[in-house]
C-alpha cells in the first residue's frame, strides 16, 4: 500500500504560514505591502506588545469586492498575475497569493473592506483558518485587517519569539525601509498608543529621511544620480562627516521595494573611496527603476533577496554615480579667517635702581622722585 498522501489545506496553510510569517514584522510586510499594491495614498499601522497580541493595518486603496473577500483567504489566490510568463514582468510587491492564507492559519484575522463609496463592505473573521463570520458591515473604501493573538495555535513558534522591544525595532526598522521606498504615501506608525513614525506623503524623499533619521542627518545629505539605457538611479548619500558604526543606515529600493543585495552597499562604499573613516558606514537612500524583466523577486518567499541580469553594470553606475556627487561637494572645510586684533599697548615700567642712561639726541630722563624726610 503507497504511503504518499496529501496533505490536509490546513496543515499546508501551516507549513506556508512557517515560510511567510517569521514574527510580527513578517505580518506587517505583507499586509502593507498589499495595501501599497492597492493604490493607496495613505496607510496607517497600529501595534500592541510589538504586534503579538495585535496588528492593525488600514488603508484607503482600491479594496475588495464582495465576492472575493473570502477568496483572498484561499492559499495562492491572487490577482496579480495570471500565467507563467507574468513571472517574468512583475510589478507589484507581493504576487504569490500566500499573504492573508498564511497568516490566518496561525492567528485570528478580522478583515473589513470595501471598493466603493456607498459606505457598505463585507466582514469576514477568520481563526486558525476557519472561516467564523462572514457578512456585509458599514465600512469606508478601503481595508482595514486586524490581527489579534499571532501564533495563538502555534504555541512552539511564539515562545521562539524575542522581548516585545526586539519585534517592534523589526517592525519599525521595516516601515521605515517602506516610506524612504514610497515617499508619495503617507504612512503612521503607532505602538501602544504611541507615535513612531509619520510621512506626509508630499514625494520630497529627503523629508522622509528627516522623519526617520533626524533633521540633523537631512541636513547632511546630498542627491546621487544617473542613468544608463537599462537604469536609472535617484537618492541620496550623506556626507562623509556623518557616519555610522554599521550597514544598517544603507537602504537599496529597487523599483519601490527594499531589497538586501550586499553587492550594491559595496558599491556605494567603493564610490566613498578613501574618504570614510575606518570602520564606519554612510546613510544612504538609493532608487533604482529598472525593466522588470531584469531581475528577479521570485528568489525566496520573503522577496528580501533578488538575481540582476546586468549586475556589473548596475554596480558600476551605482559607484560612478555616488564618486560624482561627492566631487561636486567642499569635503575640507576652508580655514577660518584671522582675526583683526587691536594693537595693545603696554605703560612704561621705570625700574628705580642705577640711573638709567638717557637715548642718544633725548633728553635726560628726571631723577626719581626722593622720600620725604621722617616728621621731626
Amino acid at each position: 500500500m503507497g504511503i504518499i498522501r496529501l496533505l490536509d489545506e490546513h496543515i499546508a496553510n501551516q507549513i506556508a504560514a512557517g515560510e511567510v510569517v517569521e514574527r510580527p514584522s513578517s505580518v506587517v510586510k505583507e499586509l502593507v505591502e498589499n495595501s501599497i499594491d492597492a493604490g493607496s495614498t495613505r496607510v496607517d499601522v497600529s501595534l500592541e506588545e510589538g504586534g503579538i497580541q495585535l496588528i492593525r493595518v488600514t488603508d484607503n486603496g482600491s479594496g475588495m469586492a464582495a465576492e472575493d473577500c473570502r477568496t483572498a483567504f484561499f492559499r495562492h489566490a491572487t490577482s496579480k498575475i495570471s500565467s507563467g510568463k507574468d513571472l517574468f514582468h512583475i510589478r507589484t510587491l507581493g504576487f504569490r497569493g500566500e499573504a492573508l492564507p498564511s497568516i490566518a492559519a496561525v492567528a485570528k484575522v478580522e478583515c473589513l473592506t470595501s471598493d466603493n463609496e456607498s459606505g457598505l463592505g463585507r466582514r469576514i473573521v477568520v481563526e486558525g483558518g476557519t472561516v467564523v463570520t462572514e457578512e456585509e458591515a458599514a465600512a469606508n473604501r478601503g481595508t482595514d485587517i486586524l490581527v489579534k493573538e499571532l501564533f495563538y495555535n502555534t504555541p512552539a513558534r511564539l515562545k521562539y519569539m524575542k522581548t516585545i522591544q526586539t519585534e517592534l525595532g523589526h517592525v519599525s526598522d521595516f516601515m521605515y525601509r517602506l516610506a524612504l521606498a514610497h515617499p508619495e504615501i503617507a504612512f503612521s506608525l503607532k505602538h501602544n498608543g504611541n507615535s513612531l513614525l509619520r510621512t506626509l506623503g508630499n514625494g520630497d524623499l529627503l523629508q522622509v529621511i528627516a522623519a526617520v533619521y533626524g533633521s540633523a542627518a537631512a541636513k547632511k545629505m546630498v542627491p546621487v544620480s544617473g542613468e544608463t539605457l537599462d537604469y536609472t538611479l535617484t537618492g541620496f548619500i550623506s556626507l562623509p562627516e556623518w557616519t555610522r558604526a554599521n550597514r544598517l543606515g544603507i537602504s537599496s529600493l529597487i523599483n519601490g521595494r527594499y531589497i538586501r543585495n550586499y553587492g550594491l552597499v559595496q558599491a556605494i562604499l567603493k564610490g566613498y573611496h578613501t574618504l570614510l573613516p575606518i570602520n564606519r558606514y554612510p546613510l544612504a537612500a538609493v532608487h533604482l527603476k529598472m525593466d522588470p524583466s531584469l531581475i528577479d523577486v521570485n528568489v525566496h518567499p520573503s522577496k528580501l533577496e533578488v538575481r540582476f541580469s546586468k549586475e556589473a553594470e548596475l554596480m558600476q553606475l551605482l559607484e560612478e554615480a555616488v564618486r560624482s556627487a561627492l566631487r561636486q561637494e567642499v569635503l575640507i572645510p576652508s580655514g577660518s579667517k584671522p582675526v583683526k586684533r587691536q594693537p595693545v599697548v603696554h605703560e612704561q615700567l621705570a625700574w628705580y635702581g642705577s640711573e638709567p642712561a638717557a637715548a642718544p639726541g633725548e633728553p635726560p630722563l628726571p631723577p626719581p622722585p626722593q622720600a620725604a624726610p621722617p616728621a621731626a
